[in-house]
């Protein structure tokens, strides 16, 4: 499995993907951008940094998960 880097505290679990036969690590968004705002980033800054440079990088069939949280969401 492939961990990203400085987002270990983010970590919510793993998941198997049947397709690439591979196990991939599951973060969530929100402590994601909790962990850069540490770093004096607001949360826009937390946010467009976590986009551009972690969740947009595909690394191979074990890039990680992102999970973004459905609370407050109306599903239908």
């Amino acid at each position: 499995m492939l961990k990203a880097d400085g987002f270990d505290e983010a970590i919510i679990g793993y998941t198997y993907d049947m397709v690439a036969q591979e196990e991939r690590l599951i973060y969530s968004v929100e402590k994601c951008i909790e962990i850069l705002m540490q770093d004096d980033m607001d949360y826009l800054e937390a946010r467009e940094y976590l986009d551009f440079n972690t969740i947009g990088a595909y690394v191979g069939k074990q890039t990680p998960i992102f999970l973004e949280d459905i609370e407050g969401i109306d599903i239908k």
